[in-house]
């Protein structure tokens, strides 16, 4: 499938941005101008399900939105050979799977959605019911984002397809950490991930990732704190 695309820029260096669930390429609002100013083309797209891109095909939720669905729509999308990717949340299992076949000469996994610390804890129905959230609910949520982004938020909420989140069930109750990396990369993880645990951080730092965390940072770390997630990506811009 194609996806939407935006872009920003047009430097001599490319980078891919992969949003998270629930979102689209709004939410780089802030990276994608950031990236071109020291030199890339950005692009970012819209996961299916999500903003401007297609709907997914299919019978159940997980037909259409199995995480390998989504990993082959950015290999028919994004060109390969990027000089960075970087993908949060489920963006970056996106990324993941896709990562062999887009070969960007640079990886970067925000808080990505690989498996959960606490396996039980994943229920796709708290996804579903936060497509109701108001713009009240979102900014006492997320406190240290600006206005703009609750503004994108809302937006993107309201161009989402909640069956985007039930289609991952099926994954998540067998999900395992990855092995060795592909690409030179990087683990970017706010103070505390309840994606990736401490004891799962030093195993993917174990096996070849490099690790960093962004102090004071939530989960969508580009929005909490566009510097720190910028300075936590120093040697990998």
């Amino acid at each position: 499938m194609k996806l939407h695309t935006c872009e920003w820029g047009s430097g001599d260096r490319l980078a891919l941005l992969v949003h998270g669930i629930m979102s689209d390429h709004r939410s780089w609002r802030s990276v994608g101008p950031a990236l071109a100013a020291r030199g890339y083309r950005v692009i970012a797209v819209d996961l299916r399900g999500h903003g401007a891109s297609p709907r997914g095909e299919g019978a159940t939720p997980t037909d259409r939105y199995a995480p390998e669905r989504l990993a082959e729509d950015l290999v028919d999308t994004l060109p390969t050979g990027a000089e960075l990717a970087v993908g949060h949340s489920l963006g970056g299992l996106a990324l993941l799977q896709a990562v062999e076949r887009l070969r960007p000469a640079r990886a970067v996994y925000s808080d990505p959605a690989w498996c959960f610390a606490q396996p039980d804890l994943f229920d796709p129905g708290v996804f579903t019911h936060f497509k109701r959230a108001t713009r009240e609910q979102i900014a006492a949520l997320a406190p240290r984002w600006d206005a703009a982004d609750v503004d994108v938020e809302v937006a993107t909420l309201a161009a989402w397809d909640p069956d985007s989140a039930l289609g991952l069930a099926g994954f998540y109750a067998q999900a395992v950490l990855p092995g060795a990396p592909a690409v030179p990369s990087l683990l970017q993880l706010p103070d505390r991930s309840f994606l990736t645990g401490p004891e799962d951080a030093e195993r993917l730092r174990g096996v070849g990732y490099e690790v960093r965390r962004v102090p004071g940072a939530g989960h969508t770390i580009h929005r909490d704190d566009l510097t720190g997630f910028l300075a936590s990506l120093d040697g990998w811009l």
